[in-house]
């Protein structure tokens, strides 16, 4: 395995797992969390014997919320963190939603209109579904027609900090008022802001370049080159065929012992980089034509290196199907099974069933 797969495996603690799926959002800063059942055994991979009822109780006490932030898509982040990111962030996400919001017909007036309408209808600790408030924003006179309008409002909302996350009815995912979820905190100068992300981001994700960090954070390239400046000594640089790298130094020894994880779709091992060939370089070499970009899907990792895809079905049993775009070795393979053992164990389900 090269040194950068591997470098990434060991800081994103997929070789050592912390204890909580709050510790695991804290180090990662933010986790993509669009497919939330997926968002929650990205986090169990990283947590030692943490279950999908661990995350959901986390998730619905407020301890990790959700929200759009970096880029225009949901992740996990914790309360501590919330306001300052969107501060940082939230900018360049309304700049790259203005056309669409224009081609809608909504103005800064409507969206102005909307947010006194929320911040009503949540007042006092009231969650409420996208469609109850869908239905009061139309009575308000909000031009909330179709559901690409209403996605538009209650994004914006979340983006001026006026709605977050609110715990979950049933299946069904509630906002409720961003002030009454996350603590106020004074505004944070831009640079400090900027170095934190930037910081956790390399102690995370690298070996990782400048670009892949613009893309994760949402960004500019300028200021992924102030923030890397500004970190200074806590981050090292080095070359590898032609590129420049930043990383966190490792304080001890790496864990050297074999591994596959079965991660799910938008994983950060994979969605947290613009550039994947790193960790696609068994599967580049066997099939050199193979995308690999944020939308591959499921992937089953060996050794850091990218070697095919899966699927599950649930019913009295879990059933993992493969499809390996790479040759596995017998001993491989047992690794995977007893990834899937481990997503078992997660779903809390004791039959598991695994194969190519």
């Amino acid at each position: 395995m090269n040194a950068i797969a591997r470098g990434r495996l060991a800081n994103q603690h997929l070789l050592s797992p912390l204890r909580t799926a709050t510790g695991v959002v804290r180090a990662l800063g933010a986790v993509q969390s669009q497919d939330y059942g997926s968002a929650k055994w990205a986090l169990a991979q990283r947590a030692s014997g943490l279950t999908d009822a661990d995350v959901e109780r986390a998730f619905a006490s407020g301890a990790i919320l959700r929200t759009h932030v970096l880029r225009p898509t949901w992740h996990f982040v914790l309360p501590a963190d919330a306001r300052w990111m969107l501060e940082l962030t939230a900018p360049r996400i309304r700049a790259s939603q203005t056309y669409h919001a224009r081609s809608l017909g909504l103005t800064a007036s409507e969206f102005r209109r909307s947010n006194r309408i929320l911040e009503r209808a949540l007042d006092g600790g009231r969650q409420r579904t996208r469609e109850e408030l869908a239905v009061l924003l139309r009575r308000g006179g909000v031009h909330a027609r179709t559901g690409q309008h209403v996605g538009q409002l209650l994004m914006r909302a979340e983006l001026d900090r006026v709605i977050i996350s609110g715990p979950r009815r049933g299946k069904q995912f509630t906002y409720a008022l961003f002030d009454e979820r996350v603590p106020v905190a004074p505004a944070r100068d831009r640079d400090e802001a900027l170095v934190d992300l930037t910081r956790r981001y390399f102690r995370t994700r690298g070996p990782a370049t400048l670009q892949d960090f613009a893309w994760w954070s949402g960004l500019t390239v300028a200021d992924a080159t102030r923030g890397v400046a500004a970190a200074g000594t806590a981050l090292e640089r080095f070359i590898d065929n032609g590129r420049a790298y930043w990383h966190v130094p490792s304080r001890g020894a790496r864990r050297t012992a074999r591994v596959a994880h079965l991660l799910p779709n938008f994983d950060e091992y994979v969605v947290g980089f613009r550039d994947r060939s790193a960790v696609a370089e068994r599967l580049l070499a066997v099939r050199p034509k193979k995308r690999v970009d944020g939308l591959i899907g499921h992937v089953v990792v060996a050794d850091g290196q990218i070697v095919g895809g899966w699927r599950r079905t649930l019913g009295k049993t879990l059933n993992v199907q493969l499809q390996l775009w790479v040759p596995l070795s017998a001993s491989e393979l047992g690794l995977v099974r007893r990834a899937a053992q481990r997503f078992g164990k997660f779903l809390g389900i004791t039959g598991v069933e695994c194969r190519p």
